[in-house]
């Protein structure tokens, strides 16, 4: 495909944000490394997806459906009844719930109602790739609060919320605010507090989104009740998704919780049917399994306390993490390490698109993953 430029005729007229914008870039399927090196035994860690895979029921449900659903008629645009699950389990209006094709979907969703020319948009240093790609398209300005320092005690590249607040004071034309809790592609996380400060400072016409994508793997004891907020903060936004805890990255659903008037905004610019009739029968059939999300849950915490404590005694720095993931420092490019684990079957994420190339992002897997990780890593170190 022909690289666009500012004086090809063809992206002429394009919008001057989109011109600067590079392709998100996924992990790397496990296909494409099959190809390319001709390995047979490789294992993804690299895209946060759930090793547990979804609830049996849910495949259950799906063979069943494809069986007796007919995939000729579109779904059901309104997502009915999965979000009368969700409201029932979260206690709010169904008025209040926009689902997404993914949570990424909502993202999008947020930024074309309120980003836009002469609008500013803010969120972290090393935050989600999205918020910026999702700014830029709508030719909003990047308001980027500088995260917190590498030694710092607490929280090394965490949000600095004292310095989302000091940007508040500065600018007047901030429309939106993405806050990322806990946050890709550290895995840092804020306090319930220190959130809840922050949103008693943010003016009535600022939109915040509080995106929860990982908020399942959180301790419980560290876990903030969101939910709960939406009575105090009519400007809150609060996205979850399906792909995470529930093991539904391939269907793409998620879901934001917020006042019914911006629930309203959303569904005007919301596609019609974003939402396939298979993945919205995933989506009910996995909520009403939570054994299965609680065994999920389980087997991560045990995991990614064992992947940390033995990288750690090998000398590696790893970020503070309340996900599925852990974020691993080498002191120096870790690129030639990401590669070197490519050659042994094992894919990881590299960090230099988020300018942190000294770390990789790591997956936590099944017991077996992580240990043949664990090895394989050992040897190139």
């Amino acid at each position: 495909m022909p690289e666009l430029s500012k004086t090809n005729a063809l992206s002429r007229n394009a919008l001057p944000g989109v011109l600067q914008l590079q392709p998100y870039s996924p992990g790397m399927p496990i296909e494409e490394l099959q190809r390319n090196l001709g390995l047979d035994n490789v294992i993804k860690m690299a895209s946060n997806e759930n090793p547990c895979g979804p609830s049996p029921r849910v495949k259950e449900a799906i063979a069943k459906a494809c069986c007796e659903l007919s995939l000729a008629h579109y779904p059901d645009g309104s997502g009915h009844c999965l979000k009368e699950k969700i409201s029932q389990s979260h206690a709010i209006s169904p008025d209040c719930i926009t689902l997404g094709n993914g949570s990424n979907d909502i993202l999008e969703f947020v930024c074309r109602i309120y980003a836009g020319p002469g609008r500013a948009v803010m969120f972290s240093e090393y935050a989600f790739a999205v918020y910026p790609l999702a700014t830029k398209a709508q030719d909003a300005d990047a308001v980027v609060v500088p995260a917190l320092a590498a030694d710092h005690a607490r929280m090394p590249y965490g949000h600095d919320l004292t310095g989302f607040a000091a940007q508040l004071k500065r600018r007047d034309d901030i429309s939106l605010i993405f806050i990322a809790n806990p946050n890709n592609p550290t895995g840092t996380w804020n306090t319930a507090a220190e959130l809840l400060g922050f949103l008693e400072q943010v003016p009535d016409h600022m939109i915040v989104v509080l995106d929860e994508a990982y908020w399942h793997y959180q301790d419980p004891a560290l876990r903030p009740d969101s939910r709960e907020w939406l009575r105090q903060f009519n400007n809150l936004i609060i996205t979850r998704t399906f792909s995470k805890v529930y093991g539904l990255a391939g269907l793409r659903v998620g879901y934001a919780l917020s006042a019914p008037e911006i629930a309203d905004l959303m569904n005007r610019v919301r596609q019609p049917f974003n939402n396939n009739s298979l993945a919205l029968l995933a989506a009910q059939t996995a909520w009403e399994d939570q054994p299965h999300v609680s065994q999920a849950v389980e087997i991560n915490s045990r995991e990614r306390a064992r992947l940390q404590q033995a990288l750690e005694a090998q000398g590696l720095t790893v970020l503070p993490s309340q996900t599925n993931f852990l974020t691993v420092g080498f002191g120096r490019d870790a690129s030639p390490i990401h590669q070197a684990l490519l050659q042994s079957g094992i894919i990881v994420r590299p960090m230099g698109s988020y300018d942190m190339p000294e770390f990789l992002r790591v997956t936590v897997g099944r017991e077996e993953e992580n240990t043949r990780f664990l090895n394989a890593l050992l040897n190139v170190l």
